[in-house]
């Protein structure tokens, strides 16, 4: 799927939730906000952490979201595709093979 058809479907969950007034979503999306906040890890160190467990699970929706996270806080394209790399040796040649998505994204979110 490509990342802009993935951010429309994660937008429109997202609405469908909070209409729905899930309190588990809503407990999730504090969880995430907390997990995410500047701490002893800066938010971009965090994101960046994210992306290379994206990787290894295989979940495009999540390299999405944390890649352009991680740009939005600072990071360069360099510190992602590193990220990526950590992700790939983590995962082996399974997660070569999910890499090559964020590599995708990575060329949208820093095109230019």
């Amino acid at each position: 799927m490509s990342p802009t058809k993935i951010n429309q479907k994660r937008a429109a969950a997202h609405q469908k939730l909070l209409a729905a007034d899930s309190k588990v979503y809503r407990a999730f999306l504090d969880m995430e906000a907390a997990a995410y906040a500047d701490g002893a890890l800066a938010k971009k160190h965090k994101e960046l952490v994210a992306v290379g467990i994206s990787v290894v699970m295989d979940c495009e929706s999540c390299m999405q979201w944390h890649i352009e996270q991680a740009a939005k806080a600072g990071a360069t394209r360099q510190e992602v595709l590193e990220a990526v790399e950590v992700g790939i040796e983590m995962g082996g040649g399974r997660a070569t093979v999910c890499a090559r998505f964020a590599l995708e994204v990575m060329e949208s979110v820093f095109a230019g």
